[in-house]
């Protein structure tokens, strides 16, 4: 297999982004280290990507939950999270890196594709080397994350098949985007040998592809993505429609995908498609705290979070509670399952 490539240009930038995502958590840790015992406790959200979707809608949830120390109470028009909870969104390497990071007690909580998230409770596909992650709970499914194979519109690439002898990124190891590239490309029979491995996160892909460095990228995520957006924005992609029977035999054997028709205009000149999608799931450690995940749980679900995710960000409106169960592969946590009971939305 050929080795994977990271261009200088794509990597300078990728450091600069994560630089950037990085500072904010740190000073929040730092500015409040001193007075940790003041009842401060820490609730890190592993997201991924900061070009991808994960890490806005994680800022905003992580806000949404959070109520520390001296901040107004809801009733008089301050925070409606948890009390004492300062929750912090991380950007990391995406679904699979947050899972192994949750068993590990390196994360309370992540987001993760529902398919990671089934594999790893099971020890199937990525996890059967280390067995099952026996720690993963479900807070709450959350919303469909879209399968975008995105290439240069100079390059001749009109179907999956095209990329033969091109240059791809199929994202960094760990993430559940290789992931799905990867059960994309068997699908049609393509190995990687067939072109030009990249491994670059969503971030590092635009770059290089505004480089003129790659030729395409697979990238899974909450429609508009950002790193897709402002490629579109510039006029410089097409979406590759993912389709045909080589994906209806694949969706026979893999329950966890579902069919996505993405609308003209989810990106600015961007034709509609036909592709595939998973659901994005916040998962938690059987370890945190039945208290802790309850009153998550209910700050997630608060009629002002509500208003956060639906003025935060496009895919915020989607969160809703009535698909808050919907797609689950793993056990909720207690704390989940109570919240859920006492609301009737669970039997």
């Amino acid at each position: 297999m050929p080795s994977s490539k990271v261009p200088v240009a794509a990597e300078r930038a990728r450091r600069y982004r994560l630089l950037a995502a990085l500072l904010l958590p740190l000073v929040v840790v730092l500015g409040t280290a001193g007075v940790a015992a003041q009842g401060i406790s820490f609730f890190r959200i592993g997201t991924g990507s900061t070009a991808g979707t994960y890490f806005p809608v994680g800022g905003i949830i992580a806000s949404a939950i959070s109520s520390p120390p001296g901040s107004r109470d809801c009733g008089g028009g301050g925070s409606c999270g948890v009390s004492g909870l300062v929750a912090v969104a991380q950007s990391t390497r995406g679904s699979v890196d947050n899972v192994r990071q949750i068993e590990e007690g390196i994360l309370e909580s992540g987001f993760c594709q529902s398919d990671i998230a089934y594999w790893a409770s099971r020890g199937e596909e990525l996890f059967l080397t280390g067995g099952p992650l026996k720690s993963l709970r479900a807070i709450a499914n959350l919303f469909p994350e879209t399968i975008h194979l995105v290439v240069r519109t100079d390059v001749g690439i009109e179907t999956v098949a095209d990329i033969k002898g091109k240059r791809i990124s199929v994202d960094r190891p760990g993430s559940g985007t290789r992931v799905d590239a990867q059960l994309v490309l068997e699908a049609f029979g393509i190995e990687e040998a067939d072109f030009e491995v990249f491994s670059l996160g969503s971030g590092a892909a635009a770059d290089a592809m505004r480089e003129g460095e790659i030729d395409g990228f697979f990238f899974v995520a909450g429609t508009p993505a950002t790193a897709v957006l402002e490629l579109a924005e510039g006029a410089l992609i097409d979406l590759i429609p993912i389709v045909g029977p080589e994906i209806d035999k694949m969706l026979e054997e893999v329950p966890f995908f579902a069919r996505q028709a993405l609308p003209a205009g989810t990106y600015p000149g961007v034709a509609a498609i036909d592709t595939l999608s998973v659901g994005a799931q916040w998962v938690v450690s059987e370890s945190v705290p039945e208290e802790t995940v309850y009153a998550v749980t209910r700050a997630l679900w608060h009629p002002t979070t509500r208003q956060l995710l639906d003025g935060g960000h496009p895919k915020g409106r989607q969160i809703v509670i009535e698909k808050a169960l919907d797609g689950l592969g793993i056990p909720l946590h207690p704390g989940a399952e109570r919240y859920y009971r006492e609301i009737g939305l669970l039997k």
